[in-house]
């Protein structure tokens, strides 16, 4: 990889956090000259181009992608995740032959201490915070999160050594570009319908998420969902070693008997974790979470009782199933992170015999609302849909029989509908089930917006 960096000119395209962390690191490694490329105008990007600036070699190109940037005399090109991958530049580059990889496969080529890598449709950034804990109660020297998490990969190689360890959250669309990248420990959660706007099938979709095992070799560690037919198919192409997870017992790994989540080998627990009702994430599918965090970290040669402590205490991350306050008896909860069909009706299977009044909407990925739907006429006593998405999920929501729906233009009018609406005793979930892009940059800023509003809220209804 060197050989591709140190005084070539390289071109990476995407300016986001990732796309930043990876000019930096380029600069840094002796790139000659670095290209960044972004599509919005330089107004939008003030914050990372500022951060750029210490490097003379570093270059902006804003408000476009424009396909002349790839010439002879590039010698890398690197994507951040999101980006289109039909945009001409990258046509270009291949008629060129110039490589191009993802942020992580440059990220990977300079990282000293060993990543256990996390993907899946739903569940990534809970099990990557949740390991991450594991790791830094297990005392290894400078364990992170990193990588669709919020610290880019780029950004984590020279704030963990070789005695430490990083927990990476991976996207499909930061896997879908790799190369060499090989991680110790890869674990794959389950798999759904999503980001078929980006993919295209959902065979292509799911291929790009299954390249996470395609580098590992005899003493690497693979974690799968035993109870994901998906998923735990891709055993017979595996080559690193086997660890399952499942909501019960399980041959090798992480599973639950007797009302306890415990290490299995052989068919047999052989380390007691944690009991079930002492887990401080709510749901089944945060049990789910658990088990392969559990896994593993056990691979990566944690102790039980460090694994157990960390799963007695850890109650989550922000935007996901996250509670924001009660107000008059009625309970907000913030689960921006549920940007799919399937992570929201975990969401609202997590709190069985609750009425709930559920905040859907956003951009859509070309998901199917359908299967959704039926779950909302089972969990849902009021709908209110906001965004570019409402009156498709409005449709779906009609075809399943469900009539007590509400469509609104923002999320701040779909706050004072539900408001509105609630009584002591509801819930009020925000789990949209679609991306946040038509009108937050990411789901964080939805989430944190409506925070606010909730907080605001309170202070209006003369809550604490």
């Amino acid at each position: 990889m060197i050989d591709l960096i140190r005084g070539q000119s390289v071109v990476v395209v995407g300016l986001a956090r990732s796309g930043s962390a990876a000019a930096a690191l380029l600069a840094e490694k002796g790139a000659a000259r670095v290209i960044v490329t972004d599509s919005r105008p330089a107004a939008a990007l003030q914050e990372q181009l500022a951060a750029l600036k210490k490097y003379g070699q570093v270059e902006a190109v804003t408000g476009g992608n424009p396909p002349e940037l790839i010439s002879p005399g590039v010698s890398l090109v690197v994507k951040s995740p999101g980006v289109p991958p039909g945009l001409e530049l990258f046509k270009r580059a291949a008629e060129l032959q110039i490589p191009v990889l993802s942020e992580v496969e440059l990220a990977y080529a300079f990282m000293k201490a060993p990543i256990i890598g996390i993907t899946g449709t739903n569940g990534k950034t809970t099990t990557t915070a949740l390991l991450a804990e594991i790791l830094k109660e297990a005392r290894f020297n400078g364990a992170v999160a990193a990588g669709n998490i919020g610290l880019p990969l780029c950004a984590a190689v020279e704030q963990v050594g070789p005695g430490g360890a990083v927990a990476a959250e991976l996207s499909s669309f930061q896997l879908a570009d790799i190369r060499d990248f090989r991680p110790a420990v890869g674990v794959f959660l389950n798999f759904g319908e999503d980001h078929l706007d980006y993919h295209g099938s959902l065979e292509s979709y799911f291929r790009a998420k299954a390249r996470l095992f395609e580098n590992q070799r005899e003493g690497d560690f693979a974690v799968l969902n035993a109870a994901d037919p998906a998923v735990s198919r891709l055993q017979e192409e595996l080559r690193a070693e086997l660890l399952w997870f499942a909501r019960g017992p399980v041959e090798r790994g992480a599973g639950i008997e007797g009302g306890e989540l415990a290490l299995f080998k052989g068919g047999r627990k052989v380390a007691s974790l944690c009991p079930v009702k002492e887990l401080a994430l709510p749901g089944e599918h945060n049990q789910e979470n658990a088990l392969a965090a559990a896994a593993a970290a056990w691979a990566a040669g944690v102790p039980p009782q460090a694994i157990g402590r960390v799963l007695r205490r850890f109650k989550g991350f922000p935007h996901r199933l996250e509670f924001v306050a009660e107000i008059g008896g009625v309970e907000f909860i913030n689960d921006s992170k549920g940007t799919n069909p399937a992570a929201v009706i975990k969401a609202l299977r997590s709190f069985p015999g609750k009425r709930k009044i559920l905040l859907a909407g956003g951009r859509d990925k070309g998901s199917d609302f359908s299967e959704l739907a039926e779950v909302i006429k089972e969990e849902v006593s009021y709908l209110v849909l906001f965004g570019e998405s409402r009156a498709k999920l409005a449709r779906a929501a009609a075809e399943a029989g469900f009539a007590a729906c509400r469509e609104v233009a923002t999320l701040e009018e779909a706050v004072e509908e539900a408001w509105s609406r609630a009584r002591p005793g509801d819930m009020v979930i925000l789990s949209p089930a679609c991306t946040s892009w038509d009108a937050f940059p990411d789901y964080e800023a939805r989430g944190n917006r409506f925070k606010e509003l909730v907080l605001r809220l309170r202070e209006k209804e003369g809550g604490a």
